[in-house]
């Protein structure tokens, strides 16, 4: 049986995302689940690696890109996206 991986894309504020992984385990299927940063403090401080920025902006232009780089990376190693 071929492993699948699975992008769930989408809203963040309900938990449709951990009703599939359930599902699919309890199925015993064989299905590695990636999403985007679903915590809105881990979302904004995905550049903070790069360094400080004094200006609010700049920091959130810079995790938009970094999670941008994250999300177009899982994207193209799943074999689904459900968006």
């Amino acid at each position: 049986m071929k492993h699948w991986t699975v992008y769930l894309s989408g809203e963040i504020h309900t938990d449709w995302r951990e009703l599939i992984i359930q599902g699919c385990e309890d199925l015993g299927l064989d299905i590695s689940f990636t999403s985007p940063v679903t915590d809105h403090d881990s979302s904004d401080a995905a550049g903070d690696f790069l360094g400080h920025e004094n200006i609010q902006f700049w920091r959130d232009h810079k995790s938009s890109k970094v999670n941008a780089i994250r999300t177009q990376a899982l994207l193209k190693a799943s074999d689904i996206a459900r968006v």
